[in-house]
């Protein structure tokens, strides 16, 4: 989903965010360091598969995922990292590894690390690894109704 169709589904819906440009960056830290974000406020989109299934695990920018308590969360044995080739042509218009983390916009369940509900505002990738987008915690759990859990391995 490129920036612009993202804009109008949050537009439609009459939510307020905001555009942060930076210069291009491709992990997680190194976006929060270019975009001046602070690593726990940036959400990552981690892609994985449930049962065989796509789905996506939001995390803060420094964290790793927990792939027991996913497991857990989600009442499932077999969660595995997706491949590339997994996703890929899931997420038409959008640079590897920048997906936006709105799972229910391709079908697919998305879980939430608590950590990132804490926060008033999420910051994440708009689907390439030059612009952000910043919306109220509270108006996009109300858009994609996350799963919220304990995902971050301690």
């Amino acid at each position: 989903m490129p920036i612009q169709k993202l804009r109008n589904f949050l537009d439609s819906h009459r939510i307020k965010y905001f555009i942060i440009s930076h210069s291009p960056a491709y992990t997680a830290q190194e976006i929060a360091a270019s975009a001046h974000v602070p690593g726990k406020e940036l959400a990552k989109t981690v892609m994985v598969t449930i049962d065989g299934r796509l789905a996506m695990a939001v995390l803060p920018a420094s964290g790793k995922l927990d792939f027991t308590m996913l497991e857990r969360v989600a009442s499932s044995n077999d969660v595995l990292l997706a491949s590339e080739e997994d996703f890929a042509d899931m997420f038409p218009g959008c640079e590897v590894g920048a997906m936006p983390p709105f799972g229910n916009l391709f079908g697919m369940k998305t879980y939430v690390d608590r950590e990132l509900a804490r926060d008033e505002e999420i910051v994440f990738n708009a689907g390439d690894h030059t612009e952000l987008l910043r919306l109220s915690f509270r108006d996009y759990e109300h858009l994609v109704h996350p799963v919220i859990a304990d995902l971050v391995k301690s």
